[in-house]
């Protein structure tokens, strides 16, 4: 399996996914996973043969290019979805069928979209998880500007009164914080 040395120095996505709980036989979607999989590749050597992992993404160029590393690389435990999740029924994932869906570094995003909260729900086994990631609201010399990073406890208020609970919190490296959250 194949990492970007730089991209895991970051952000270690495999070990991210077993903090939250990911496992063998598992279903997992990564919302927006952008033209790199950085997250859906290392799911799908978590969740083995047995599981299924879903690149939801609202840009069909990054949908390409997971195709393209999907081909190369001989994965089959994996499936592209062109979606919104910011709108009922945006994402072609049937109700109920996930364990663990995850929102990577655009917390920013969810939080504008109210909708995108009951298309989780809608998405989720009832003990399903919800799995996020973003950048700490500090300034570093990488990442985005601080005005565009969502602090852990505005994403803890925005899911909980969304019906979500937090079950897990913890830093995903030096300069992301995870949660998980449970629905209510």
């Amino acid at each position: 399996m194949a990492i970007l040395s730089s991209g895991r120095a970051l952000l270690d996505a495999s070990a991210v996914l077993r903090s939250a709980g990911l496992g063998s036989g598992m279903r997992f979607a990564d919302l927006g996973c952008g033209p790199l999989g950085h997250f859906v590749f290392p799911a799908a050597e978590i969740v083995g043969k047995e599981g299924r992992v879903y690149a939801v993404d609202i840009l069909k160029s990054s949908l390409a290019s997971v195709e393209s590393r999907m081909r190369i690389e001989a994965y089959n435990n994996i499936s592209t979805v062109w979606g919104d999740f910011e709108r009922p029924n945006g994402v072609g994932i049937p109700a109920g069928s996930l364990h663990v869906l995850s929102i990577v570094n655009i917390i920013e995003v969810l939080i504008r979209a109210p909708k995108a909260f009951d298309e989780m729900k809608r998405l989720l086994v009832p003990e399903g998880r919800v799995l996020l990631v973003d950048w700490k609201r500090e300034r570093t010399a990488i990442g985005p500007p601080i005005e565009h990073r969502v602090s852990r406890e505005e994403a803890e208020l925005a899911m909980t009164r969304a019906g979500f609970a937090l079950k897990h919190a913890f830093d995903a490296g030096p300069y992301h914080w995870a949660q998980v959250f449970g629905r209510v």
